[in-house]
Formats: C-alpha cells, sequence, structure tokens
C-alpha cells in the first residue's frame, strides 16, 4: 500500500461554512488510522490573497509539497480544491481522471448561474478563470490528459465546450474498467455526487441514474491497482442535508479500496 497523507480542507468556495462538518466526520471516522496515514487540516493564510479561493488553494498545494514522497488523499467540501490538488502535484505533471455526475466544465460566459463550482476542470484547461489560474502560478493542463466519466447532467454550452474538446469522455463509470488511460501519474478527483443518489445522498445536487457504490468502487480500485495514482481527492456531501451518514459510510467504502 502507498504511504498516504490524508488532507482535510472544509472550506467551500473559500470560506468556512457554519453546520458544514462533513471533512470533520471524515477526519473523526479514523479512515486515516486505517490507511496507516497521518491527518493535516490546511491552514490558508487569508491575510496574503484577496481571494479566498486561491488562499485555500495554495494552503493545499503547500500541504502536499511539505509531503512529498506520500500520497495525498484530500477530503474537500467543492471541486476548486482540485486547482490546489494540481498545483501540489505539478512536479509529476499529472493526466486527471474526473469522476463526476457534473462536467465542472462552464466558464463565466456558459454558465447559467456563475456558480464557480461548476468551472474548475475548464479552469484547469485555459477555459475561463484566469484570474484564479494566474493566482495559483499553475500552468494549464493538455485536454488530451483528462478523463472524465458519468458525467450524465452537462448545461447545454458546457456539453457543446466538452464534447468539442480533447478530453476523453467515458460515458458509464464501467468504461473505465476497459478503458486506456493516459500513460502519466494519475490524479484522481472523485466527486461522490458521481454515485447513485440511492446509495449517496445528502448532495448539494444530486444527480438520479448513476452508478451504484459498489460498481463505482470497483473501478476506482481498478484504476488505482492498475496505474500511478499519485493523488486522489474526494469531494463530500453536505452534512447538513438528510442521509448525510449514509454519504459518510458510503464515502469511506469508497476510500477503502485504495488500501
Amino acid at each position: 500500500m502507498p504511504e498516504y497523507i490524508c488532507i482535510g480542507v472544509p472550506y467551500w468556495l473559500g470560506e468556512s461554512k457554519d453546520g458544514r462538518t462533513e471533512v470533520h466526520s471524515v477526519k473523526n471516522s479514523g479512515i486515516a488510522d486505517e490507511l496507516n496515514a497521518e491527518w493535516v487540516d490546511i491552514q490558508p493564510d487569508f491575510d496574503k490573497y484577496d481571494n479566498p479561493v486561491i488562499a485555500v488553494n495554495q494552503a493545499i498545494a503547500e500541504t502536499i509539497k511539505a509531503h512529498d514522497g506520500k500520497t495525498p488523499v484530500v477530503f474537500a467540501s467543492d471541486c476548486t480544491s482540485c486547482l490546489g490538488m494540481v498545483k501540489g502535484l505539478e512536479s509529476h505533471q499529472p493526466a486527471v481522471l474526473w469522476y463526476d455526475s457534473h462536467g465542472d466544465f462552464n466558464t463565466p460566459e456558459t454558465s447559467p448561474s456563475g456558480f464557480l463550482g461548476g468551472m474548475p476542470l475548464a479552469a484547469m484547461v485555459g477555459r475561463g478563470n484566469e484570474d484564479l489560474m494566474n493566482g495559483m502560478q499553475l500552468s494549464t493542463l493538455a485536454e488530451s490528459d483528462i478523463v472524465v466519466t458519468d458525467v450524465r447532467n452537462l448545461d447545454p454550452e458546457e456539453g457543446e465546450m466538452l464534447r468539442g474538446s480533447d478530453i476523453a469522455i467515458y460515458e458509464k463509470v464501467d468504461d473505465l474498467l476497459t478503458a486506456e488511460l493516459p500513460d502519466k501519474p494519475l490524479y484522481i478527483h472523485f466527486d461522490t455526487d458521481v454515485v447513485d443518489i440511492e446509495d449517496m445522498p445528502a448532495m448539494n445536487y444530486p444527480e438520479p441514474d448513476g452508478p451504484s457504490l459498489d460498481e463505482t468502487a470497483k473501478t476506482l480500485k481498478h484504476v488505482v491497482e492498475n496505474n500511478n495514482t499519485v493523488g486522489i481527492l474526494f469531494s463530500l456531501w453536505n452534512d447538513t442535508l438528510d442521509g448525510a451518514d449514509k454519504a459518510l459510510a458510503g464515502t469511506l467504502e469508497l476510500v477503502r479500496t485504495l488500501k
């Protein structure tokens, strides 16, 4: 088993939210001990950066780099934390496997809602939010180094952009059992809303008709065992919503596939 470091990111779009305790729930579960790992909570320097999202992501990157040689397993409350992951892993020049029921491939111009959490994958390949990328001093990734799976809810313009890009799209997570992933170190980004809501409730943006927990865990285990995985991020549920205990149990089952 790799030597892991568990990293807690209890922030929502750069802010600490009252009542949001999902990261602490994972920490208190003892999963770090099961992975024989230390748990570290990030310490953002909000005074240093004008943008709190940048402050949080810089703290993620710095924590990963401070534990060089260990594989980071990050638990975050939203998907924008992927920027800090990629920054922290930049010496590996990783490819990205993106599990998500949403594309997160909007730009400020295409997003119907303007929700930043729906834009980070696009930002990573140079489509929008240049202020975040520049603030992180983060180089864009090649679209050909990105793989997404089970993006079953896409906004109209977002879908056109994603399907017109060089990103590899696997419609079902089971496709990963036979897929040829990029021959590079791999960062796995796992938004837990990719799992069907019956198995993974308490999501801010639930999408029905997803894969079961067992199906998804099987693919995650396969990918980890057959690739040079250099980092994993789990974007979590909302602990204030009904079904949070079940979501915690499901997430821990997914994490245990890393053992």
